[in-house]
Order: C-alpha cells, then structure tokens, then sequence
C-alpha cells in the first residue's frame, strides 16, 4: 500500500484557461486525494469542487491566460488553490447557492482577489485523519 504523505508535499499544474483543460485537474485531485486514502465519495465531492471553482474562475479570466492550480498534500488534508488573472472579477459570495455547494463538497472553502489574480481554496480532510 502507498505511503501517507507525512510532510508536506507541493504540486502545481498549469493549463489554458479553458475548460477542455480542467479534465486534467479534475484527475490530479482524484489521484492526490486517492494516495491520501480518501474515500471514493469524498474523492468524487473534491473531483466535483475543484470543477466548479474552475468554472467559477473561468467565468471571468481573460481570453488567453492561464489557470493554476496549486496541490498542498499534507498528512490527511488535501488544500488546493485555484488561481487565474483577474481583471475585476467578482467571485461568488459566501452566501450563494454556489458558494454552499462547494462548501459542502470541499469542507473549508475561502477566496481572494490579490496582487492581480482571483483564488478560490479547497480543504478537505479527511474523515478520521
């Protein structure tokens, strides 16, 4: 069986900011959440939440940037944060529909608009850790 991550490892992948691309992602987080011995339900929510922050990122990114996504796999926590260039984007409020969903996918979800790019952050840990 594969080891538990026991420090923190860090893995960061960037694709156009265009939703052909967010398969990739999406399989990023199955893998990282799977070594992390999430269950396949709690893999699926995050699969689900790392799509919608996306979407919501993408909504407002500007034709022909990119989009990060940036993996921090800790013992039992999977954090990731979505990023892309933000040119005065509004992101979701903490009280929308939206916002809820991911919230209840993802467990902690928070967001930012700094230093010119919008990030939405997903942690997740999991049960038991």
């Amino acid at each position: 069986m594969a080891e538990l991550a026991t420090d923190e490892d860090l893995v960061v992948l960037t694709v156009p900011a265009d939703g052909a691309y967010l398969s990739v992602l999406r399989t990023a987080t199955a893998g990282l959440a799977a070594r992390l011995h999430f269950t396949l339900d709690e893999i699926e929510d995050l699969r689900i939440a790392v799509d919608e922050a996306c979407a919501m990122l993408l909504a407002g990114a500007p034709a022909g940037t990119e989009l990060t996504c940036r993996f921090e796999v800790t013992q039992g926590t999977l954090t990731i944060a979505v990023s892309v260039p933000n040119t005065g984007q509004r992101l979701p409020g903490t009280e929308t529909f939206a916002w809820m969903v991911l919230t209840a996918l993802a467990g902690t979800v928070s967001s930012s608009v700094s230093d010119g790019y919008a990030t939405i952050w997903l942690t997740k840990q999991r049960d038991g850790a």
